[in-house]
């Protein structure tokens, strides 16, 4: 987790499918991320959610400089 510490109410949660769709990936690649750590998720229950600000960094740390 981050350093700065957002307050709850401000974060927004994404379901699986949510992020799925937003990376254009499956919902599958999403789970895989999430287990393997790469990912941070919340789990409520049986389903995970994923705070938005976790997709961002995901992205940010994911970027290949083909150059």
């Amino acid at each position: 987790m981050s350093d700065s510490v957002a307050p709850l109410g401000s974060v927004k949660f994404l379901k699986v499918s949510e992020v799925a769709a937003l990376l254009r990936v499956s919902k599958m690649s999403v789970y895989r991320l999430i287990h393997a750590g790469e990912l941070e998720a919340v789990r409520f229950g049986r389903n995970f959610r994923v705070p938005e600000q976790a997709v961002n960094a995901y992205l940010r740390e994911s970027f290949y400089n083909a150059g």
